[in-house]
């Protein structure tokens, strides 16, 4: 961003273009009021005060509105700021926006507001990168998580860590400084608040993988031959009709896949049956190989027999292909079935046109990926969090071995300083701009 430009009044629309009730469109900086008042026929605002009134263009009224006027420092980014609520549509929105543009304030880039917040100090960065998460959650229970870094219960574990590491680093400081008065910090001291830094640091990781599944899902490829009931168990978890379903073999040619809220995000792929045999086309050949390359890239297989047909050799040939990974044993169709033999011992019946045991199934599926409590959860981390984290622990098994080894302390002080900076970088207090861009990137024009 061009710093002549870092702190322009800026606008957006912060609602989702289309048809609805209600558009928000932004405005952040100095001259936001004086904006307000050019585009509307009120005179005055008072912050916490609701306006009513109409948005005009030369003198032409353009849309009934209600003003929502903010001083700084008390408002979302930190300065004064207003919104204007007028009536859903992709013109109504559009045109306000360009009479505001026109009255002085300029179109806000991609997560301008909220990166106008934390430069403000409204909010550090992991709760900033918390507004992104939020957003863009695909699950409510990563929503809620996502809400607990909003609120700071990220930022106050790593400043606690934080706090004990400086606390050190200004012991072994005043001891160099000024040896004639303080006296150095004994080894032991160091040893052990350092063992205590990395037991907590290894405690926030610990949950880095229940994270990265909250974030990111899994993949759940649903496999078995014909006929078996794959594309309605794939329909009847997604609680509609998305795969064609005949009685003909080989129906599914091609991969589907659809994403459900299973308390993580989980991709469902619905595959071709796998067959062999002569009466296969090119096209239901081609289908055949790309379901066992979804079985290779799955983190979970659904497998799947006909249990009004029995187990027979052709199931046994494909459960040979995904023994060795993670899966579930499914026997369908029990419905229909007059008798049911169980060959395996966890196998569990269905009917996916029923929909019995489907609940049983999805209870299933989270507990065979997760191994930890969603509710239990303190907080979540992402990818950039988590290396800055390794950073931080790797300087301080550095400043360990120093202390136990009896090394000079000033050379301890490097390696916290070092661990120092690395927490700093999470919640924003020493970063680069070219990783701010990147984080605020991300995030959508309006936020």
């Amino acid at each position: 961003m061009n710093i002549n430009n870092e702190f322009d009044t800026i606008a957006a629309i912060s609602t989702p273009l289309g048809t609805g009730g209600v558009g928000v469109i932004r405005i952040s900086g100095d001259k936001s009021f004086n904006i307000a008042k050019k585009v509307t026929n009120l005179n005055d605002f008072i912050a916490g005060k609701i306006c009513h009134g109409w948005c005009i263009d030369n003198d032409k009224k353009i849309d009934e509105v209600i003003i929502l006027p903010f001083k700084a420092p008390n408002s979302y980014t930190g300065e004064d700021v207003i919104e204007i609520q007028c009536h859903g549509g992709i013109h109504v929105v559009k045109n306000i926006l360009d009479i505001v543009i026109k009255n002085g304030a300029r179109i806000a880039q991609r997560g301008e507001f909220t990166k106008r917040a934390f430069l403000n100090k409204r909010i550090d960065l992991s709760q900033a990168e918390a507004v992104d998460d939020l957003i863009h959650s695909k699950t409510s229970d990563f929503a809620v998580q996502s809400a607990k870094n909003l609120s700071g219960v990220l930022s106050q574990r790593i400043n606690k860590i934080k706090k004990d590491i400086f606390e050190v680093t200004s012991r072994i400081v005043a001891g160099i400084d000024f040896p004639e008065d303080v006296a150095e910090p004994e080894y032991s001291y160091l040893v052990e608040h350092f063992e205590n830094s990395i037991t907590e640091i290894d405690k926030i990781l610990a949950n880095a993988k229940s994270s990265n599944i909250l974030r990111q899902g899994i993949k759940v490829a649903i496999a078995g031959r014909p006929n078996v009931g794959k594309s309605s168990l794939f329909n009847a978890l997604l609680n509609l009709n998305r795969a064609i379903v005949t009685e003909i073999a080989g129906t599914t040619r091609d991969i589907i896949s659809e994403t459900i809220d299973l308390g993580i995000p989980v991709t469902l792929i619905d595959t071709a049956g796998i067959r062999d045999g002569e009466n296969i086309n090119k096209v239901e050949k081609i289908g055949i190989e790309y379901s066992k390359q979804s079985v290779q890239d799955s983190d979970l297989i659904l497998f799947l027999y006909d249990a009004a047909a029995g187990f027979l050799p052709e199931d046994d040939d494909i459960y040979q292909i995904i023994k060795n990974k993670k899966h579930i044993i499914i026997a369908n169709k029990i419905d229909i079935a007059a008798k049911f033999y169980n060959k395996f011992e966890n196998c569990l019946k269905i009917s996916a046109n029923t929909k019995t045991g489907l609940e049983t199934l999805k209870q299933r599926i989270k507990d065979t990926v997760l191994d930890f409590s969603i509710e239990d959860m303190e907080f979540i981390t992402n990818q950039r969090q988590q290396n800055c984290l390794i950073r931080c622990k790797e300087s301080l098994i550095n400043a360990l071995d120093g202390a136990k080894n009896n090394q000079l302390q000033d050379m301890i002080y490097i390696d916290l300083k070092s661990a120092l900076l690395a927490l700093d970088e999470i919640t924003g207090e020493v970063i680069t701009d070219e990783i701010l861009d990147n984080i605020f990137s991300h995030f959508c024009i309006g936020k």
